[in-house]
């Protein structure tokens, strides 16, 4: 019993290693660079138009887009309706936008939030300001 187990072991293993010594055949070719532009810009365009369909769904979206009359299932299949170009200059656009506003806006709300706390006497920032 010992002696088949390991003849039919023994068969396996030279059946396998003999299989594994073949050499197998590869092919390589030049790959245009056209061709490789091609498909990363095909990548880049369907990942651009997700992000979009992905911002128009957000209820943050919905809301404004509803409260300007547009319809969010309208703007989904225009969207999708877009061309190429279209995308990636709305993509470009979306993605120059400042996310919270602009720095002047915030660095005008700091001048006032201190300008008001030194004229109630909270601080010393500014020495125009009288202090009582």
């Amino acid at each position: 019993m010992k002696s088949l187990w390991i003849k039919r072991t023994a068969a396996v293993l030279v059946v396998s290693c003999t299989s594994l010594s073949i050499p197998m055949q590869a092919s390589a070719s030049v790959i245009p660079t056209d061709a490789i532009i091609a498909q990363s810009t095909a990548l880049d365009l369907a990942h651009q138009r997700s992000e979009l369909t992905t911002f128009l769904s957000r209820a943050d979206v919905q809301t404004q887009l509803v409260s300007l009359g547009v319809d969010g299932s309208q703007a989904a299949s225009r969207v999708a309706a877009l061309s190429d170009d279209e995308v990636q200059q709305l993509y470009g656009k979306m993605q120059s936008l400042p996310a919270g506003g602009d720095i002047l806006g915030t660095l005008v709300f700091i001048f006032v939030l201190l300008l008001i706390t030194d004229l109630l006497g909270l601080t010393k920032v500014f020495p125009f300001t009288r202090h009582i």
